[in-house]
């Protein structure tokens, strides 16, 4: 059996769709699995066991007649049994019928006709149960498994690497991540604050990435003693995360491999962000204010339970 998976979306969306390649790969262990993805999210498939192939697609680009010909001639070349879509756009679909997968997967909409099995569309529950739901197309109905990762030995020697760099490799040390500016800088200088004048001896640092240097640079300015790691990839990324004693970030691809490695996690997050966060666990928390806003959470409810972990 060949299974092809169309997935748009970025990092964090395939790193939620792994739960639902994780119960395809256990109910067909036999199967070639590969997935349709975006080129900003080939990346996620670095830490991920379950895919044979990464194929690319701009789904978001305004592509000419010669790229769905080709992504034509592509589906068709590796002859699918069956297509799971997690909501391609109503062309990507119409190739999908073209091309004559016998068994094709999605959601219920006004492009369902182009489908061979649909499934309701429950956008209000956390998102890696959204895509899992699409096996009951399949006839498969089964809970929804925990998201899974598998990080490269390389990655793994580069972190240990890292922290011997950094001197913190027998210390441990608590790992902070911000991804917007939507939480504000003050808080966050607040709270590193705090944790440096009560555990001196643990070290934080804080996690860089490509497009929170501004929020690195604001925070160290507080504290010139804090680290800085730069993990390349995601499979160094996750690797750190596995290292740390805690992560406290906002809502982003590092609270998902904290949840995926078992490193405790504090999510600081907004109402609107809701379907993005997993059920309630022992190693896993969220953080809200009374209003929804992320920007009215008070530094002292995240301390506390920063101190209460």
């Amino acid at each position: 059996m060949r299974i092809l998976a169309l997935v748009p979306g970025g990092i964090g969306d395939q790193i939620l769709f792994f739960p639902t390649l994780e119960t395809l790969k256990s109910k067909y262990p036999n199967a070639v699995i590969d997935v349709l993805v975006e080129p900003r999210a080939k990346a996620a498939y670095r830490i991920c066991k379950n895919v044979d192939d990464v194929l690319i697609f701009d789904y978001k680009d305004r592509s000419s007649l010669a790229d769905y010909l080709n992504l034509l001639g592509i589906i068709r070349d590796q002859e699918y049994d069956v297509a799971l879509t997690t909501g391609s756009p109503w062309f990507v679909e119409l190739l999908l019928w073209l091309n004559g997968i016998p068994v094709r997967v999605g959601y219920k909409n006004n492009n369902a006709w182009l489908l061979s099995s649909s499934v309701p569309f429950k956008s209000e529950q956390y998102k890696a149960h959204t895509y899992h739901d699409l096996l009951a197309g399949l006839g498969i109905n089964v809970p929804c498994p925990p998201i899974q990762i598998n990080v490269p030995k390389n990655d793994i020697n580069w972190t240990e690497n890292e922290t011997n760099r950094l001197d913190i490799k027998d210390s441990g040390y608590i790992l902070l991540y911000s991804s917007s500016e939507l939480y504000p800088l003050a808080s966050w200088q607040k709270i590193v604050t705090d944790i440096c004048s009560k555990q001196p001896e643990l070290p934080i640092v804080l996690l860089q990435d490509a497009n929170n240097g501004k929020w690195i640079s604001a925070v160290q300015q507080t504290v010139p003693s804090l680290k800085i790691i730069t993990p390349t990839d995601l499979g160094k990324l996750a690797a750190t995360v596995a290292g740390a004693n805690l992560l406290l970030c906002t809502v982003s691809i590092p609270m998902y491999l904290a949840i995926a490695t078992g490193t405790y996690a504090i999510a600081l997050s907004s109402s609107t962000e809701e379907k993005l966060l997993p059920p309630k666990s022992d190693s896993y928390l969220s953080l809200q204010s009374s209003t929804g806003k992320l920007a009215d959470l008070k530094p002292d409810q995240v301390l506390e339970q920063v101190w209460r972990s």
